[in-house]
């Protein structure tokens, strides 16, 4: 038995139909695409329905293509963008544990996905099996690929409304 290969196939399922798991949420779970749209946009990603579709769409994607091993870097790529998006908009504040909605998890989903990608996806994926193999740029392109989509997506999108207390606060300073 490849224990390498079995280790990496556990790791990329795992994590891949987790994240996939996260995309079928937002299109049949709960408040489906309108519920997430509304969401999105109270967080201050505009358009929210946009970003629900692209979301849940690439997480979906992202996630099947990751536990499957194929375009691993790609697929990784764009688990660090999502997971950078999700750190920024929503966790950042709430410091690193996830216990107290910190970003904690958003670190280890992308770290994990970079990772496999650093080291590919192993015998027991399609990447192998297709012959597709980038040598030492997965973690250039799943990383760097990732941080780059997510950041461009935050600055071209990332509209929050100002807090009560900053909007008082520049209210009282014009007047």
């Amino acid at each position: 038995m490849d224990e390498v290969a079995a280790g990496l196939l556990l790791v990329r399922v795992v994590a891949g139909l987790t994240l996939a798991a996260h995309g079928y949420n937002k299109f049949f779970g709960g408040g489906r695409i309108p519920g997430t749209a509304r969401w999105f946009e109270s967080i201050g990603m505009r358009p929210g329905r946009l970003h629900a579709l692209f979301a849940a769409s690439t997480e979906i994607g992202a996630g099947v293509l990751f536990a499957a091993g194929l375009l691993t870097p790609l697929a990784a790529a764009g688990f660090v963008g999502l997971m950078l998006v999700a750190a920024w908009t929503v966790h950042r504040e709430n410091g690193f544990f996830s216990a107290g909605n910190g970003w904690e998890y958003n670190l280890i989903l992308a770290v994990v996905a970079a990772g496999v990608a650093t080291t590919g996806p192993g015998a027991w994926s399609l990447d192998e099996a297709i012959g597709l193999d980038i040598g030492g740029w997965g973690l250039l392109v799943a990383a760097g690929g990732g941080l780059a989509a997510g950041a461009g997506l935050l600055a071209a999108c990332y509209r929050p409304a100002p807090r009560r207390q900053e909007a008082a606060a520049a209210q009282a300073e014009t007047a």
